[in-house]
């Protein structure tokens, strides 16, 4: 006999007074209406609202918020004007304090419900010391078809510049920009650089790139600045090269803005919507940037992935470098005098990037070992390695899941400590089999997703302690958190 399902208490495009009772993963606001769960977005735990079922699955269903009928105790006005429609922020409207909490939340319970972990030390979040102007890096995109807002919807007012946008896009809707009248995130200057770039643009009639079309010129504004050498990057993206028009906005942007020392045009002539391009022209200056992150430095090009959070990424790294096993390693901490460990240490950093967090830890190990698939991201390494004369680190080119092998490990030496970064994804199968084949005496695992992080800690859970969880947040104001796992292998434990 079949069990019969009862149906769902609520229907797809019903109307529903929502007691929201706590932030779940993503930002949203969680309702319940007869134990069914409903999430909504731009809500705060305590908030009682109105909202309209925008989407309905088996065990839960989504809605947009309508109304607040009586706002929580702990929710605050936002700080810009966009918040709630921008894909900027997900939680301006509530305390910074309130944020950390639910976000260390989250990776506690992940770590309980995925990884089925017990009693389990998760450590205050790190906070940034700032939870706004905190980004090194915007990208804004133009564009010929602005979202327009309630407010202009509802207006009979005509609307001049309906047809020219410069922001971000609108969540969801990747052919509608949100031209930003305001934005927190990064420096001030960057904000006031973007303004300046579009009264130009609409003043010299330099007309937006649209997508569907493929024409238009204007085609993404990207400013980079580094927080401990005042440099300044402007990259302007173009669907053509035409100095014409390009030397001209980049005298302007010079005059008004001497603290830029360098302004790049990357030309993409393609349907593609990578701002990456075929080719750059460097307008002024050196065509790069510069930064540190302690004792070491770093250029940045305009394509280079570099920490987004500059000061939060020390933070976390610095966790990293004490996590480490002190009586293992034995060199110094400085990067100014980088000497081979008295004992042969070999550490390994998968899925290393750049090598920023390899080269930061290398004063710890006799070898170093970075891991990275993308080519040239494993380019770039190698040269912060010679740029910061670190000889005894070494990067290998491939996907880690092939890589990985017992080949490279008989080329490099068994590591004593693997430090990995996997994508949101987590780690492939066979590349958690081979760390327990290897069993290093330590694992420090950095997770940008805490949900599989806490599946691969629970895979090598049989041969491994997790000591520790420590979340660090690296994009305050967002519902993004980083987190740090240190992984002991248990006693006895063998390969």
């Amino acid at each position: 006999m079949h069990q019969h399902t009862p149906p769902s208490p609520v229907k797809k495009g019903r109307e529903l007074i929502l007691d929201i009772t706590t932030a779940a993963f993503e930002g949203k606001g969680l309702g319940k209406v007869d134990e069914y769960a409903v999430f909504v977005k731009n809500t705060a735990p305590g908030d009682r609202v109105r909202v309209r079922i925008i989407r309905k699955r088996k065990n839960y269903a989504e809605g947009v918020l309508l109304e607040i009928l009586a706002p929580s105790p702990i929710r605050i006005p936002p700080r810009c004007r966009h918040a709630g429609v921008c894909g900027g922020c997900t939680w301006q409207h509530i305390p910074y304090e309130a944020e950390l909490a639910h976000k260390s939340g989250h990776v506690a319970d992940h770590f309980q419900r995925i990884g089925g972990f017990r009693d389990i030390r998760i450590d205050p979040v790190i906070g940034a010391p700032d939870p706004f102007h905190y980004r090194n890096k915007m990208e804004y995109t133009f564009g010929d078809r602005r979202w327009l807002t309630d407010d202009e919807v509802q207006s009979d007012k005509p609307i001049s510049d309906r047809d020219f946008a410069l922001g971000l896009h609108v969540p969801g809707r990747y052919d509608r920009i949100l031209n930003l009248e305001e934005c927190h995130l990064q420096e001030p200057v960057s904000f006031r650089i973007l303004d300046s770039v579009r009264d130009y643009a609409l003043t010299n009639r330099i007309p937006p790139y649209n997508s569907h079309k493929h024409e238009g010129f204007l085609r993404n504004l990207i400013i980079r600045n580094a927080v401990h050498t005042s440099d300044l990057m402007v990259n302007l993206v173009t669907s053509a090269e035409e100095n014409g028009i390009m030397q001209p906005l980049t005298d302007h942007l010079l005059q008004t803005f001497p603290e830029i020392t360098t302004v790049i045009n990357t030309i993409n002539d393609t349907r593609s919507p990578s701002s990456e391009g075929r080719y750059r022209n460097v307008l002024h200056g050196p065509g790069y940037i510069r930064e540190h992150i302690g004792n070491y430095h770093f250029r940045i090009d305009p394509g280079t992935f570099f920490q987004t959070n500059t000061l939060q990424a020390k933070a976390l790294y610095d966790v990293v470098l004490h996590s480490l096993d002190d009586s293992a390693f034995t060199a110094p901490d400085s990067a100014a005098e980088v000497k081979p460990a008295k004992e042969d240490k070999v550490l390994y950093d998968l899925y290393c990037g750049v090598g920023t967090l390899s080269l930061y830890l290398s004063g710890k190990a006799s070898r170093v070992v970075g891991i990275e698939i993308h080519a040239g991201a494993v380019e770039k390494a190698r040269e912060n390695a010679a740029e910061n004369k670190v000889d005894h680190a070494v990067f290998e080119q491939g996907d880690m899941k092939d890589i990985f092998n017992d080949a490279l490990i008989e080329r490099h030496g068994r590591p004593d400590v693997i430090i990995t970064d996997p994508p949101r994804a987590g780690m492939h199968e066979s590349v958690t089999e081979q760390i327990k084949k290897i069993a290093p005496g330590k694992i420090i695992y950095v997770s940008c997703n805490s949900a599989t992080q806490a599946r691969d800690a629970a895979m090598l859970a049989d041969q491994y302690n997790v000591e520790r969880i420590q979340p660090v947040d690296m994009f305050p104001r967002t519902y993004h958190i980083e987190s740090i796992a240190v992984l002991s292998k248990k006693e006895g434990s063998t390969s």
